[in-house]
């Protein structure tokens, strides 16, 4: 149970800090930001807010141990479908593989903080 808490913390952890600091050009509306999801893939501003301050509250929904697993799910799903946008939109306005393919390995690491999230909970309960 100790390696599966640690491992669990780590990976979630990482992932979180990855969803938070991606985030914040959105939510300040970097121009760096503004440039890419914007102008280069055709989101509204208002959405890119929307979608940086969700990422944030998903992100602390999964690492407070309090939140209840049920919206743990929901932030997990939030989180596959944000990344699963941003292959698509990047494929749809013609980006070369090479640029979007690497959203996998944080598609990965998402499905691996869910699949451990899981077997805490079993763990748990035993």
């Amino acid at each position: 149970m100790k390696r599966l808490n640690t491992t669990y913390w780590i990976i979630t952890a990482l992932f979180s800090a990855f969803m938070i600091f991606s985030s914040y050009g959105g939510i300040t509306l970097m121009p760096e930001a503004v440039a890419m999801l914007h102008e280069h893939l055709g989101y509204p501003l208002y959405f890119i807010r929307l979608i940086s301050f969700a990422k944030v509250l998903g992100a602390i929904a999964i690492l407070l141990p309090m939140v209840p697993a049920r919206v743990k799910e929901w932030a997990y799903f939030g989180f596959f479908i944000d990344l699963l946008a941003a292959i698509v939109s990047f494929a749809a306005v013609g980006d070369p593989v090479a640029q979007w393919a690497p959203m996998f390995l944080f598609v990965g690491v998402l499905v691996w903080a869910y699949v451990l999230h899981h077997k805490r909970l079993v763990a748990m309960a035993e």
